[in-house]
C-alpha cells in the first residue's frame, strides 16, 4: 500500500465546495473519480480542509492510499488528462504511511481579494469581491492585527453543523499573521493560522469591512472575540474573493 500526496489548484466557482455531497459537483468527488479511473480502485481522497462552495485554491493538498503500480510521477499527467480544466494536479509524491493531508497539517494560509476600482474587469470577477465604496483601509489594517495570537473564534464561525471543527472540537485557533495590503486597485487580506473554522476567514473579512465603513472601530475586535457570539461580528463576505494559498506540514516553532 502506497500513500500519495497531491497538490492541487482549482477554480471553485462551479463547485459546491471540497466535500462530496449528494447530487452536487465537488472537488473531492471529481478528484476521487479521476483517481479511480487511473488506479481501478474506489478512492476517496482526503483534503487538508474543506473549502466552501465557490472558494478557490492555489495549493490545496490531498492524500490517498493505493495499491496501484502506477509510477508516482505519472499521476500528474494521468489525472490532468481526466479532470476538468478547472482542477489541476500540480504535484504528486509518495509519502510515509502516517502522512495525512488534514491531520498532518500544521498551518494554512488564505488570501482574500477585494477589487476597489469602479469597474471590475470581467476576467477578475470570479476571483475577487468587487467593493468600490469608501473604506478606511488603515483602520482595517489595525483591526486585522488584533486577531493575531491564540483566541476563541466562535464569533467568526458559521452557526450550523458545518461549523465543523475539522481541526477538533475547540473553537480556539492560533493566528500567526493577519494583514491587509493594497496593490493598485486590489485590497488583499492574507491570514496564516494553525486552523480555521467554517466561514471564519470570510466572516473576519466581513467584520473588517464594517471597520472600514466606520460602523465598528478597530478596538471593537477584542469585544467581538470575547463575546463568542456569531451575531456580534459582520456578515459573511462572498466566496469568490477567497483562495487557499498554501498548507504547511513542517513543525512550527
Amino acid at each position: 500500500m502506497r500513500n500519495i500526496k497531491l497538490v492541487l489548484a482549482y477554480d471553485g466557482t462551479d463547485f459546491s465546495g471540497w466535500q462530496v455531497q449528494p447530487d452536487a459537483p465537488t472537488i473531492q468527488r471529481a478528484l476521487g473519480t479521476a483517481i479511480g479511473r487511473v488506479t481501478g480502485e474506489k478512492v476517496l481522497p482526503q483534503g487538508s480542509g474543506r473549502t466552501d462552495a465557490g472558494v478557490h485554491a492555489l495549493a490545496q493538498v490531498a492524500s490517498f492510499a493505493t495499491e496501484s503500480p502506477v509510477p508516482t510521477e505519472n499521476f500528474v499527467k494521468a489525472l490532468n488528462d481526466i479532470l476538468p480544466a478547472s482542477i489541476r494536479v500540480l504535484l504528486a509524491e509518495e509519502m510515509p504511511a502516517d502522512f495525512h493531508a488534514r491531520k498532518s497539517a500544521r498551518a494554512k494560509t488564505y488570501r482574500y481579494r477585494i477589487y476597489r476600482g469602479a469597474i471590475c474587469p470581467p476576467f477578475l470577477a470570479r476571483y475577487v469581491w468587487h467593493y468600490p465604496y469608501p473604506l478606511d483601509e488603515t483602520a482595517m489594517a489595525e483591526a486585522a492585527a488584533l486577531v493575531e495570537g491564540e483566541h476563541d473564534f466562535t464569533s467568526f464561525a458559521a452557526v450550523d453543523p458545518e461549523c465543523g471543527h475539522e481541526e477538533g472540537r475547540s473553537s480556539t485557533r492560533r493566528i500567526f499573521s493577519s494583514e491587509w495590503q493594497r496593490e493598485g486597485e486590489e485590497l488583499t487580506y492574507t491570514v496564516r493560522g494553525n486552523g480555521f473554522l467554517h466561514h471564519m476567514v470570510r466572516n473576519l473579512v466581513g467584520t473588517f469591512i464594517l471597520v472600514g465603513k466606520g460602523t465598528l472601530r478597530s478596538a471593537d475586535l477584542e469585544r467581538i472575540l470575547a463575546a463568542r457570539d456569531r451575531s456580534a461580528s459582520g456578515a459573511t463576505s462572498p466566496a469568490s474573493g477567497l483562495s487557499l494559498l498554501s498548507v504547511d506540514y513542517e513543525r512550527i516553532v
